[in-house]
């Protein structure tokens, strides 16, 4: 199967001493694309507003 679950977490939560957002979502595998952790702009609910949300590993 060429897609593989992953969960992506918010990065300015923490540094600011909230809770972090988290979703799931997928992404292939074999994208050219993305070589690296997958990045995208979500709703942070604890901070009210849309921030960057990086994959975990």
């Amino acid at each position: 199967m060429p897609r593989e679950i992953i969960i992506i977490e918010c990065t300015e939560a923490r540094a600011l001493g909230k809770p972090p957002s988290r979703y799931v979502t997928t992404r292939n595998k074999k994208s050219l694309r993305t070589p690296g952790r997958l990045e995208k702009v979500k709703f942070n609910p604890s901070l009210q507003r849309r921030t960057i949300h990086r994959e975990l590993r």
